[in-house]
């Protein structure tokens, strides 16, 4: 019996070390698992914040790792770095992007509506905030364009009024059918026309310099008279027309009440205001 031990020992050894062999043989033909390579590109994307390609290797592990506990932690994770990139855009006033981080963070953890509460509020708040702040911006643009149209009426008014005033005030000194007429005035004489058809400019007009534009007319009525002119008044818009030629009259009929004064309008918007005198003779 003994010896029959022995001749089978060898035997035995060497099928467990035939045995052994082969199992080393399998553990070495095992392949990498691919799920921890998933999971390492995971963590890798998640520090770089590549967080869409991120999203998109979540969804597909949560496909071929169903129901493996770190799928939680993950999700959780790439939620907050959305969050985290939400308030980073709500911070420099890109309302877009700050609503499409948080769009994320909801599909991820779409079981905790509280943990995406506080983004979505102040998204909300900026919104109103930058529709408060249109608005106000509208108002005051509005508001300006009443005041800056209101100015113009008035001034259109004043100069109406003051034309009517000159208006009334040539009929009032007009002579009267069958009067004595009154003694003319002696004319000074006139300086000697420039050209036959002199250019006297009114930039004052464009000023509403009235003060001097009333200097500058006393001369050339007195041109007019000395000369028999007549006068074409260009201006820029037609409302001037009746106030330049009120102030022009006026001072003709002081100087000579029984002128006959020929007056002509001419629209130059593009050209500053001037009045062009002719000779009559």
């Amino acid at each position: 019996m003994k010896l029959f031990a022995t001749r089978c020992l060898p035997v035995v050894a060497f099928s467990l070390l035939l045995a052994a062999c082969q199992t080393a043989q399998q553990v070495a033909d095992v392949p990498t698992d691919a799920l921890v390579s998933s999971f390492q590109h995971l963590d890798r994307d998640l520090a770089e914040g590549k967080l869409t390609e991120a999203e998109a290797r979540l969804e597909a592990l949560e496909t071929s790792a169903a129901g493996d506990t770190r799928l939680e932690q993950y999700q959780r994770q790439l939620a907050d770095a959305w969050l985290q990139r939400g308030q980073t855009a709500l911070q420099e006033g890109d309302l877009d992007n700050a609503a499409k981080a948080l769009s994320h963070a909801r599909s991820l953890m779409p079981q905790a509506p509280a943990l995406t509460t506080g983004l979505d509020g102040a998204i909300d708040k900026a919104r109103e905030d930058a529709e408060a702040r249109a608005e106000q911006a509208r108002r005051a643009s509005e508001a300006a364009v009443a005041k800056e149209n209101a100015a113009r009426l008035e001034q259109a008014r004043r100069l109406r009024e003051a034309a009517e005033r000159q208006a009334a005030a040539i009929q009032a000194n007009t002579t009267l059918p069958n009067a004595p007429a009154a003694e003319k005035p002696v004319v000074q004489a006139a300086k000697p026309l420039r050209a036959l058809t002199p250019l006297v400019e009114m930039p004052q007009l464009d000023r509403d310099d009235n003060e001097n534009l009333r200097r500058l007319l006393d001369g050339v009525a007195a041109d007019i008279v000395a000369h028999d002119c007549a006068v074409q008044i260009q201006v820029r818009e037609a409302k001037d027309y009746p106030w330049v030629a009120a102030l022009l009259s006026a001072r003709v009929k002081k100087l000579d009440p029984g002128f006959k004064a020929q007056y002509s309008q001419a629209l130059k918007p593009d050209q500053v205001p001037r009045l062009v005198l002719s000779p009559r003779h």
